[in-house]
């Protein structure tokens, strides 16, 4: 059975503007048939509302459109394309590495915020002391 899709009906399933759809499909990571007199009308597949899921899976996993357009390429490409696994491999290493240096980043962010908030809190304590009547 060959399910299609408004995009519509994608836009409401996935919580996206039907705009976000079009844009995903300006970048070559969605390509609807088109339907109606003037061709106007979008008719999404299968393929592109899966296509549309991993996108967004992506994205949240912080990955640029170019690189989640290659890794759709080697997730719609034959298991036995060993050159497309490896860029895979490398895509998702080169983006492990980049997340790990921003959660070390941030955890000595945190660390200081931790010492000027104790350092804040002595202040206050310190200040409240000197402030009272003798």
């Amino acid at each position: 059975m060959n399910t299609q899709y408004t995009i519509t009906e994608l836009a409401r399933e996935f919580d996206v503007t039907p705009r976000a759809i079009r844009f995903y499909e300006d970048q070559g990571l969605l390509s609807p048939s088109r339907e109606g007199s003037s061709g106007l009308r979008r008719v999404y597949s299968g393929r592109d509302r899966t296509r549309l899921k991993l996108t967004l899976r992506g994205k949240r996993l912080g990955f640029t459109l170019s690189e989640i357009r290659d890794l759709l390429d080697v997730y719609e490409s034959p298991t036995d394309t060993v050159p497309q696994l490896q860029a895979f491999l490398a895509t998702v290493a080169r983006h492990r590495e980049v997340l790990e240096r921003q959660r070390e980043d941030l955890d000595a962010t945190l660390e200081d915020l931790v010492q000027y908030e104790t350092q804040a809190r002595e202040l206050l304590e310190h200040g409240q002391r000197s402030a009272k009547p003798a």
